[in-house]
């Protein structure tokens, strides 16, 4: 009886070849797509004729998309986390979800291994292997690309004398869609100044509107549910913003960082829902918490995504500091707007019945009603009281 192996599959170059190895290599291969992408129809029916030509058994599909935000892209959006300053951690999210979906069919079906089409030298190859161990324990993982160090010239030559022709762009290029974004590697990102090529582009491509474009986002205790006055399911109006804001080329951008195993990596991505909601997001907690709040808020949403992002999102200090981001959300209702154009996601303004800003008690610049001149000119001179000590003892020093 042949041993039964779940192969996290893409239908792309990589994951192609370990669907032909693995068979060659004498194993029943299932299949198994976890979707964080919104799939057509058409879509979902060429990737399981495609899976069937390269011999796998048997293909799933998993729509994983509720869970992704139930579990983590509400909690990116919670903590406005944004991997140095700019990328919205679009891969790192959806592949802990893709490899738990995975590891979770090959436990139901009492596979014999599990199999990812990960090289090694990116981040990609721990995030399977944590979720792979943590969800099957005990079965084995096998990895074709990176234990036979491919390139991908070669495995496009592979595939070729197998009868395999994939597209031209699939060959020079690594694009991950999903639904918190798209990434995009190739020779262009290798190096720290390359630029891609427009055509690459899935959600941004140009020509963008002439026109600018103003949407309002309404949030419920920082949870995003109404788009333009119209209430949808977070996945739904995430979909839709990337499509708008999309269009007008919003949430492009490179990132260079710092890869879990050490060196610096760099790629292309689009993220046109993540570019709006973050900082519509922000200004409205700019609006309801406390300057302190905002510091921890930081501070925590920061280490959140840097875990997120180095495969630790199973630690229990992750799940600490959700409990706190769901905290500070209590206030974090109400509406922003947004001018979307040439690229730009641009904030005009924010509301809130939670608002700290009272212009009828305290206008900034102006006068207030809470208190007197003769009050604010006393904090004033005790507030710099010690600098001004400082100074005279500095002076007398010299």
């Amino acid at each position: 009886m042949k041993k039964k192996v779940v192969l996290a599959f893409s239908g792309g170059l990589d994951t192609t070849y370990c669907a032909i190895w693995l068979r060659e290599q004498g194993f029943d291969v299932h299949t198994v797509t976890v979707m964080t992408d919104a799939y057509t129809p058409d879509e979902v029916r060429q990737l399981a004729a495609h899976a069937a030509r390269l011999g796998a058994v048997k293909h799933t599909i998993v729509d994983a998309r509720p869970e992704l935000f139930t579990d983590y892209l509400k909690y990116l959006i919670f903590a406005n986390a944004l991997r140095g300053d700019s990328y919205p951690l679009c891969v790192s999210v959806e592949r802990v979800v893709q490899a738990r979906g995975v590891a979770r069919h090959a436990a139901q079906i009492k596979a014999d291994a599990l199999a990812h089409g990960s090289t090694g030298a990116g981040n990609d190859q721990v995030r399977f292997d944590v979720a792979f161990r943590v969800f099957a324990p005990g079965v084995s993982v096998i990895t074709p690309i990176r234990d036979q160090a491919l390139t991908r010239e070669q495995t496009t030559d592979y595939l070729t004398e197998h009868g395999i022709q994939m597209p031209p762009r699939t060959s020079r290029y690594s694009v991950n869609r999903g639904l918190w974004g798209t990434t995009i590697g190739g020779a262009e990102t290798h190096v720290s100044d390359g630029v891609l090529p427009e055509d690459v582009y899935v959600l941004t491509r140009k020509p963008w509107p002439v026109e600018a474009e103003t949407i309002e986002l309404r949030f419920e205790r920082g949870i995003p549910i109404a788009l333009d006055g119209e209430v949808r399911e977070p996945v739904r109006l995430i979909e839709a913003l990337n499509q708008r804001a999309g269009r007008h080329g919003v949430g492009r951008g490179m990132h260079v960082g710092d890869t879990i195993l050490g060196i610096k990596g760099r790629v292309a991505f689009e993220a046109p829902a993540a570019a709006v909601l973050i900082p519509a997001h922000r200004e409205l907690e700019k609006l309801v918490l406390s300057r302190q709040q905002q510091m921890w808020k930081r501070t925590l949403g920061d280490q959140y995504g840097a875990m997120l992002h180095e495969a630790r999102a199973f630690d229990p200090l992750m799940r600490d500091i959700e409990a706190f981001l769901v905290s500070s959300q209590q206030r974090v209702s109400g509406t922003a707007t947004v001018r979307l154009s040439s690229g730009q996601a641009t904030i005009l303004g924010a509301t809130s019945p939670h608002s700290l800003m009272n212009a009828g008690l305290a206008r900034y610049g102006e006068s207030s009603a809470l208190w007197t001149g003769a009050e604010a000119a006393a904090f004033s001179k005790i507030y710099g009281m010690q600098d001004c000590l400082l100074a005279q003892t500095m002076g007398k020093g010299e």
